[in-house]
Formats: structure tokens, C-alpha cells, sequence
């Protein structure tokens, strides 16, 4: 299969079959599936605001696993720029982006191809690599720093993104405290210094055979993954009670779902959904997913009031450190030069 776009010229085969519902099966659901959480008066500092907002959110991460915010704060305009420079870093010739390749350590360009889902279980037996391309930036965690490219005007405005974003993400925790009846700052220790990964993908035109992924089926890793939204669809979701259904587009929002370390730290109360991506498109289709972790050192075990006696602990506490780096060495073993034991520690 011939796959040409901006700055690629590769050939890939079609691959086995992974045991997910194909591209066909998918279900149209009413738009009110996922739920819209308004956060104009949290935005405003009104009285009350995160704890009404904070029942509206514990229903969406029950049920679903994902969730709209409109009135966000964020400047669409920055969004827009943002977008425009992700093109213009795709569009640079592969050789001058694999001067900045990512690496364990730093934020970086991931090649056409070059991850393949193998932290995620509901993937499938048989992986295969994911027909995209992407470009790392990090901040806070682990990591030493990111590789930034030689293109003029492009790092400010995504540093200015980041900064957006990463304040609407802090903005949300009191939010998710008054979600599970938790004090509003509880959970600022834990995010002093918080994790946090903007990754600027390139999802080109491509004929895909029928088991072929832009992304397959997989859950994040994150606490959240903020989404803004996106002129070329691409995205599925799977909610629980559903088969792969399409979210419904809306105009200058973000779509949030929740990851594993966030069902994890609930105990299972909320949800990590599945989700993939596909370009089914005659254009290009970029993406800007922004996702916000803990601190490093954060310790990661059931949260009060999420575990009982008659539902006690699904897991060992582990930082929120050491899990991404096996969620990191198992996707990207060939970039990290580490591998990861199949399941999660």
C-alpha cells in the first residue's frame, strides 16, 4: 500500500487482523452521549462553580469516559495557530526532522510508523505500527528537555499553547476533587510539577487495508488528555454499552477523557475508554492531544473513599513516574532502548 503525504513517500502492508469490530462496525448514538460540561463560571471564579461542575463530571467519567468543555478560556485563535504551525512542521523533509528525533529522555519527532501500541491490551494479539508520524514536547516528569525544530516562529506559539492548556488542566482539578467528594485542594500536592506531553500528529491521506490504524484501539496513559477540536475527522471511541461510535463535532471545544492512571488513583470508578483513529479523509488530518499527569514522584494508589471493603484496591501504589515509563519503554522500545515487562507494573 502506497502511502504519499507531506514530506513521506512509504510503503507499508496490510497486517494481520486485531480482535477490535472493523472499520465498519460502528454505531451512530444521539449527540448527548457525551456529556457538555459549561465551564463559564468556573472560568469566572463564580461561587460553587467546581463543586456543580464537579457532579456533571463524576457522571461523564462513570458512564463514559469522556466529556466536552466549552467556554474554556483558551483563545481559539492560539488553537488555530497552533494547528497551522503542526502543518508546517510535517511538511519539513523527513531527513531534516530526524535531526530531532525523540528519545527516552527527550521530547522529540517520532518517524512515520515509528510507535506501535503495545501498552494498551485491548489493541489486539497482533501489532502493528501506527500509520502516523509525530512531534513530542514535554514538560515537567522525567525527561531532561525537548528537541526543538530549526523553524522560525513555531516554538513560541506552542510554548504559549502549552501554557493555555496546561492552566485549563489545573483549573479542572478541583473540579475532579469535587467529582469524588474530596476537598478542593486535595489533589494540588500532586500536582506541583505536573507531568504534561503536547504531541503534534500527522495523520496523512492513506488507502488503509482493512486491520490498518492511524492509531489503534488503545486507552491513554494520562490523567487527562485534552483534545481541541478538529476540522478533519478522524477520532472513534468506544463508551461502555457501545460499539465505535463517531463524537459529534463541535465547534472550538475541547474533548476530555480520562486515562489509566486517573482510573487507576479511582479505583475503577472512572473509566479509561477505548479509543482509535483513522484518516478517512482526502486531506491531511492533524491532531494536538495534550496530556496532563501528576507529578513524577506522585504516588499513584487508591484515593479515599474508592476503596472499601466490598470493593478494596485493584492495584499495588506505584508513581505516576514509573508507570509512564513503562507505559513509554513498551510502546517505544526501539526508541527508548529499554523493554517493558507486557502487563503494567
Amino acid at each position: 500500500m502506497a502511502i504519499k503525504g507531506a514530506g513521506l513517500d512509504v510503503t507499508t502492508t496490510g497486517n494481520s487482523e486485531a480482535s477490535q469490530p472493523s472499520q465498519a462496525a460502528r454505531s451512530m448514538v444521539n449527540d448527548d452521549l457525551i456529556p457538555i460540561l459549561d465551564l463559564a463560571p468556573l472560568i469566572a471564579d463564580e461561587p460553587g462553580a467546581a463543586t456543580n461542575l464537579g457532579g456533571e463530571l463524576a457522571r461523564a467519567l462513570s458512564d463514559v469516559g469522556f466529556f466536552f468543555v466549552v467556554n474554556h478560556g483558551i483563545d481559539w485563535n492560539l488553537v488555530t495557530e497552533v494547528y497551522a504551525q503542526t502543518k508546517r512542521l510535517h511538511r519539513r523533509p523527513v531527513e531534516e526532522l530526524a535531526g530531532i528525533a525523540m528519545d527516552r529522555d527527550h521530547g522529540g519527532y517520532l518517524t512515520y510508523a515509528g510507535g506501535t501500541s503495545y501498552a494498551s491490551e485491548i489493541a489486539g494479539p497482533v501489532r502493528t505500527p501506527n500509520l502516523n508520524a509525530a512531534y513530542f514536547i514535554h514538560r515537567g516528569g522525567y525527561r531532561l528537555g525537548n528537541r526543538w525544530p530549526d523553524l522560525g516562529g513555531f516554538r513560541q506559539p506552542v510554548e504559549s499553547y502549552m501554557d493555555a492548556v496546561l492552566g485549563l488542566s489545573h483549573r479542572l482539578l478541583p473540579v475532579l476533587a469535587a467529582a469524588l467528594g474530596l476537598p478542593s485542594d486535595h489533589f494540588n500536592p500532586s500536582f506541583d510539577d505536573p507531568s504534561c506531553t503536547l504531541r503534534l500528529s500527522h495523520y496523512p491521506v492513506v488507502d488503509y487495508g482493512e486491520h490498518d490504524w492511524g492509531l489503534a484501539p488503545h486507552t491513554d496513559s494520562s490523567i487527562f488528555t485534552l483534545l481541541p477540536a478538529n476540522e478533519v475527522p478522524g477520532l472513534e471511541i468506544r463508551p461502555a454499552g457501545h460499539d465505535w461510535i463517531d463524537p459529534p463535532a463541535l465547534a472550538q471545544s475541547y474533548l476530555i477523557n480520562s486515562g489509566d492512571m486517573l482510573k487507576r488513583w479511582t479505583n475503577h470508578r472512572f473509566r479509561s475508554t477505548a479509543h482509535r483513529a483513522r484518516n478517512a479523509s482526502t486531506i491531511d488530518r492533524y491532531a494536538m492531544p495534550f496530556f496532563f499527569g501528576a507529578n513524577d514522584d506522585a504516588v499513584i494508589e487508591a484515593l479515599p473513599g474508592c476503596a472499601t471493603i466490598d470493593s478494596p484496591a485493584r492495584h499495588e501504589p506505584i508513581t505516576y513516574g514509573d508507570y509512564q515509563r513503562w507505559f513509554l519503554n513498551r510502546n517505544y522500545a526501539a526508541i527508548t532502548g529499554e523493554q517493558a515487562q507486557e502487563t503494567a507494573p
